[in-house]
């Protein structure tokens, strides 16, 4: 008995040694692992990019007062993340890189896409994205003369469809809100419904409204400031056609109109100074012109 529990001990302290010995070993190739950085820049260094392609128009982006707008093929404001999905190859690691100058080998002589990062006019990255390998389905990027092997996501983010990077958000990240004049729409004509935020409190027209700050506050918070539309599209005003609308009232004395072009079976908003429509969920919409005033039956 006492000769087997000496055996066990033993193969014990073997099977520990062993395990120790694996995970402690250096790991085969460690110390030759490689990682290229494409670049040291930093995202807020430029301001202004451009996007070519061989078949069809370029986009190109600028930002003022710290945010990002679309200013070709149209002016549009511009999606913040898509901007910064297109900055993000700067941050761009990789494992492989190739020294050779025979860029038609890689499809960087007529590339598929010219990125440009602009700190000023005469200060520019180049990015230049060829094709693809065939074994690893990663795309050649060339930059300052290196070529890199990156995923393609980098491309994907700068081909994306023009309208998908417009922003989403019906109001401008400028625009602070101090109120709501709903009174030209149809479930609010007759009481002439309006809401204004003063010193932090909710001001209601209606009389027999009973509003509750908290209330209004998230309402405000989640369907204007937080909300996102499903989609976005160009529109130019039909000047002849009327449609039930309201106005958002700015700290500045500003106001921003919206046309209510359709409620059902999803609500389209229209905003006719950046010439954009708006989709809405049906229920997202519904709460969105309809804020919680609590009036008594």
């Amino acid at each position: 008995m006492k000769n087997r529990w000496l055996l066990n001990l033993i193969l014990l302290l073997v099977v520990a040694g062993l395990v120790a010995f694996l995970y402690l070993r250096p790991k085969p190739g460690a110390e030759t692992d490689t990682t290229y950085e494409v670049s040291n820049y930093k995202m807020a260094e430029f301001n202004a990019i451009s996007i070519e392609f061989p078949t069809k128009a370029p986009v190109t982006f600028e930002k003022v007062g710290g945010y990002w707008q679309l200013t070709a093929p149209y002016k549009a404001r511009a999606d913040q993340a898509s901007v910064q999905r297109i900055l993000s190859v700067i941050a761009a690691k990789t494992e492989a890189k190739v020294n050779s100058s025979d860029l038609e080998k890689y499809g960087l002589q007529n590339p598929a896409i010219k990125l440009q990062l602009f700190r000023n006019k005469n200060d520019v990255e180049i990015f230049l994205f060829g094709t693809y390998n065939p074994v690893t389905d990663e795309q050649y990027v060339m930059h300052d003369k290196v070529i890199y092997l990156l995923p393609n996501s980098y491309s994907e983010a700068a081909a994306t469809q023009v309208i998908e990077m417009v922003d989403k958000a019906p109001l401008k990240p400028t625009e602070k809100v101090a109120g709501f004049d709903f009174s030209r729409l149809e479930q609010w004509e007759e009481s002439r419904l309006n809401l204004d935020l003063v010193d932090g409190q909710w001001k209601v027209s209606i009389a027999k409204a009973k509003p509750q700050q908290n209330e209004l506050n998230e309402w405000l918070d989640f369907s204007w400031l937080q909300t996102q539309a499903k989609a976005v599209e160009l529109y130019t005003p039909d000047r002849k056609t009327t449609y039930p609308s309201f106005e958002i009232k700015l700290r500045d004395g500003g106001k921003v109109h919206f046309d209510k072009i359709q409620e059902s079976p999803e609500l389209i908003l229209a905003r006719p100074d950046e010439g954009l429509l708006y989709h809405f969920p049906p229920d997202a919409g519904f709460t969105m012109l309809n804020p919680p005033i609590n009036l008594d039956k």
